[in-house]
């Protein structure tokens, strides 16, 4: 039986870059913070996202977080 386990996560904050003149659709921009826990919970995350969206230019519009999981056989 083939069994996963998290080997690492990215954080991404998605910003408002505001709206292109030419097409009226939104432009984003994308702030990605590699290393971080695999343990971290969703809870713990937003947390420092939001602190870290505080200090950005451009709003906040999302998060995303990316997990990496490393497949054996058991």
């Amino acid at each position: 039986m083939a069994v996963a386990q998290k080997v690492g996560s990215r954080l991404t904050l998605i910003l408002d870059d505001g709206d292109d003149m030419m097409t009226g659709e939104t432009i984003f921009k994308s702030k990605t913070f590699n290393n971080v826990k695999p343990e971290a919970t969703a809870d713990q995350l937003y947390a420092i996202a939001t602190a870290v969206a505080d200090l950005q230019e451009r709003p906040l519009y999302t998060i995303e977080r990316s997990d990496d999981s490393e497949i054996t056989q058991e």
